[in-house]
């Protein structure tokens, strides 16, 4: 196989996490068509690779990370795929639980970084191929798919046909790319869609299920079924360590994805009895870092990956039934790409003030920008020069929440 001129360059972990992550973030083709190529190459890795696909606007890496945990309580050895990380670059690739090593991502990531595959492979598509690698080598039974952007074009569409798709809560976010309206985005997000899958989607405003039913008729899915009040329901007599009433949808949609998944394969867990132990300790085991994670209890202090307009909706939410009544210091890091200004307007009335500070990010929006705007709206805020500055502005008189960013909920964790 073909070398590349950085073969020499790349001797270490910390030589192929920094190629990796200063790859381009958009390619000069389709991820997909990018990662077919990639993955042509490697002789097709992703062969027989038995995997389950999930795409949409919020809640894709709690649902996958539920999906996970359940599979494994059955017994099968389950691989995980997602992104972005929020501390560790391993965090991205997993199986039953467990990151990848520093060792392996060395050793997968010279022999990619090595190979000319004569494409220019962005971050995703590495992390990708590096995940399919190891899956592979490890014999996973099954492996949990999570896209990074749209479904049509995304890198994770060239992997094959899924067992089962899931498609999380459809939102506005990534619009310059994926399109303005709820439809247009629906359309991508169905593009995981193939023959003979079964897909399992949340409830979606009318326009994007609409364009999923389409979708999933053109494509001549085996089956298209939709999470209800009712599956939402059942999920508050489980146990679960994942707090938040958005949890609930995705935890529904993790269980029903799974009783799909049940249906499709051989495991060890083959009788009702043990299915239903399985879902309900992989519901009460699982967690999802970053999503309502409460840091620290006096002064108290919560963070939360909520970075569109949905996941904040969402998040409000949540905390008017976990605090009713309550108001809180919100202090926020976000992406001069995002819909920031509806963010704002959509915390506000639980605001006491904000705290703006600017994320470690070529596209993050500048904090003064962010605090004027604030400001502007009549609600008092003011800015933090460096994440750091967090811990000696905490207060005590309230709830303290960080949201906006994934990446700066991460370099919070950081510090924490």
């Amino acid at each position: 196989m073909e070398t590349s001129k950085h073969q020499c360059d790349i001797k270490t972990y910390k030589d192929v996490v920094n190629k990796i992550e200063n790859s381009r973030r958009f390619g000069n083709d389709y991820g997909v068509t990018i990662t077919k190529k990639v993955l042509e190459k490697l002789s097709n890795p992703q062969k027989n690779l038995k995997f389950i696909h999930i795409a949409g606007t919020n809640g894709k890496g709690s649902t996958a990370s539920v999906v996970s945990n359940i599979l494994m309580e059955s017994g099968l050895k389950v691989g995980l795929f997602t992104s972005p990380h929020l501390i560790d670059f391993e965090e991205r690739i997993r199986i039953n639980g467990k990151y990848i090593s520093k060792e392996d991502v060395a050793r997968l990531g010279k022999l990619l970084i090595d190979t000319d595959f004569q494409v220019g492979l962005t971050m995703f598509d590495y992390c990708l191929v590096m995940a399919i690698l190891y899956f592979k080598e490890q014999q996973v039974d099954v492996a949990v798919i999570e896209t990074g952007l749209g479904g049509t074009y995304d890198s994770t569409n060239a992997i094959g046909t899924p067992l089962v798709c899931g498609i999380t809560k459809i939102g506005y976010d990534h619009m310059q790319i994926l399109g303005n309206t709820l439809a247009e985005i629906a359309s991508s997000k169905a593009g995981i869609f193939k023959e003979d899958t079964i897909v399992v989607s949340q409830m979606q405003e009318n326009e994007a299920l609409e364009v999923l039913k389409t979708a999933a008729k053109e494509k001549k899915v085996k089956e298209f079924d939709i999470v209800n009040k009712v599956d939402i329901e059942e999920i508050k007599n489980y146990k679960r360590t994942m707090i938040g009433e958005y949890q609930l949808e995705n935890i529904a949609t993790a269980k029903k994805i799974c009783q799909k998944v049940f249906e499709r394969i051989d495991f060890p867990a083959k009788d009702n009895i043990k299915i239903d132990n399985a879902i309900k300790r992989g519901i009460a085991n699982a967690t999802w870092e970053g999503r309502m994670e409460i840091l620290q209890k006096e002064p108290f202090f919560m963070i939360d990956g909520a970075h569109n307009s949905n996941g904040v909706e969402a998040l409000c939410d949540s905390l008017r039934n976990l605090y009713p009544g309550e108001k809180f210091h919100f202090i926020m890091g976000v992406l001069a790409d995002k819909d920031y200004e509806e963010m704002v307007k959509l915390l506000a009335p639980l605001a006491i003030d904000f705290k703006t500070i600017t994320p470690d990010s070529s596209r993050a929006l500048q904090n003064e920008n962010l605090k004027n705007y604030i400001n502007e709206l009549g609600i008092n805020a003011c800015t933090l020069n460096e994440i750091r500055d967090i811990k000696n502005n905490l207060l005590d008189d309230a709830k303290n929440i960080a949201l906006g960013s994934l990446y700066f909920i991460g370099d919070i964790k950081k510090l924490w």
